[in-house]
């Protein structure tokens, strides 16, 4: 009987050394749900920039305004009857040199 008792603890203390120590032990499924966590998180992310990219190929599917909208600010294009102006503001190297000559 007392090797009986001896051979099922010996028998117990393995099976919790497999849980928590030895392979698919609980330390490896926390380690795998912090993982997925993670991906998910990821996933998300990137769901969300899917989704705007392609309510963006949507509305350039669709619409000429965001063509029209991209290539006025991007390509700098204008209409015919428009008048293009262009405000250019002095460098300040320029503003440098010119207040020094109006010292001298």
């Amino acid at each position: 009987m007392k090797w009986l008792w001896v051979l099922l603890v010996v028998f117990i203390l393995g099976l919790q050394y497999r849980l928590w120590v030895g392979e698919n032990s609980l330390a490896e499924l926390w380690g795998v749900k912090d993982k997925i966590e993670a991906q998910d998180a990821i996933n998300k992310d990137l769901q969300t920039r899917n989704d705007a990219l392609k309510a963006e190929v949507s509305d350039l599917k669709q619409g000429l305004e965001a063509i029209e909208e991209r290539a006025r600010s991007e390509l700098g294009m204008i209409k015919d009857n428009e008048t293009f102006y262009q405000l250019i503001e002095p460098s300040a190297n320029k503003k440098s040199s010119e207040a020094q000559s109006n010292k001298q």
